[in-house]
């Protein structure tokens, strides 16, 4: 399968590297010390599940050079989806699909927008994973999962052959009748997270562990979880107490991307995140208080403090 992964971050760069290791032409579309270090050293995947050592790919800063492909793994930040979904029309011209896998559950909407509902389906990817150096992607713990799946009236087959060249990669990946369910089970889930570890600027497991901030994490989840209904998508009353339960489970050290980004000096996503549900909740007269907090907490940041 010909794929382009659009973003070579810890997302597109760990998966990218599954697909390519694998056998299928793969394309990572890059930019800055990233790219060079693609070019010049190839890539390298730290993982206690499927590293990859310096494997020499294909990567470039233009789309424009890669021939149209099955499959756009659409990664780039929440920021720049308008502007990337105008440079992935060329790489759909061969009756490609792109599939954005990005916090949110926005993104979707805008590249429907752009390319076409058509051409658009959804995407969930569960794992930690961060560039940890120029051409090195590091993977903390041992979840690293893909959900996909066609919206009513999208494109069934071109992402059902997606997940069995996932699968004959050795990618934990499944089809997901109910994209739009799966997208905001994630949101519930990562909304809070990102919020509250960057609140705290602390992983996951100090932010566990301290009930203050526990609270802060569940009540976040509960208010998605009342936004989420207003949207057409309910989740029943034990809904939140299986997602802490989850985030029990996952490594102490596990740090949410916008946290790694606050500490960077980077761009903010939360605008996409706490700030979407703030935006949805005034919309449908929810109350937000949680969301709202950690939000404004978060608003001198989100141009990035470098």
């Amino acid at each position: 399968m010909r794929i382009a992964v659009m973003g070579a971050g810890g997302v597109g760069g760990y998966f990218g590297a599954q697909f390519a290791r694998a056998g299928n032409d793969v394309a990572f579309i890059a930019r800055g010390r990233h790219l060079a270090a693609l070019r010049e050293r190839g890539l390298t995947v730290e993982s206690a599940v499927a590293p990859v050592q310096s494997m020499p790919v294909t990567a470039t800063d233009n789309p424009g050079e890669v021939a149209p492909v099955d499959v756009v793994m659409f990664c780039v930040k929440l920021w720049d989806v308008e502007a990337a979904a105008g440079a992935v029309a060329p790489l759909l011209a061969a009756g490609g699909v792109v599939i954005p896998f990005q916090n949110g559950v926005e993104s979707h909407e805008i590249l429907m927008r752009a390319l076409g509902a058509e051409r658009v389906a959804g995407g969930v990817a569960q794992i930690g994973a961060v560039i940890k150096a120029p051409g090195v992607i590091a993977h903390t713990g041992t979840m690293a999962r893909l959900r996909v799946g066609a919206f009513p009236g999208g494109p069934q087959t071109k992402v059902r052959e997606f997940v069995a060249a996932g699968r004959s990669a050795g990618i934990d990946i499944d089809y997901a009748d109910d994209i739009r369910r799966a997208l905001w089970e994630k949101f519930v889930f990562l909304a809070a997270m990102s919020g509250a570890t960057a609140l705290a600027r602390q992983p996951i497991g100090v932010v566990r562990a301290d009930a203050d901030l526990r609270a802060v994490l569940a009540a976040s989840m509960r208010e998605t979880v009342a936004v989420a209904a207003t949207q057409g998508v309910a989740f029943d009353g034990a809904f939140v107490d299986r997602q802490m339960a989850f985030v029990d489970g996952l490594p102490g050290e596990m740090r949410s991307s916008m946290l790694n980004d606050l500490v960077a000096g980077n761009r903010l996503e939360a605008p996409w995140l706490a700030g979407a549900v703030v935006r949805m909740a005034a919309t449908a007269a929810v109350p937000a208080p949680v969301n709202s907090t950690i939000y404004a907490a978060l608003k001198p940041y989100l141009g990035g403090a470098r």
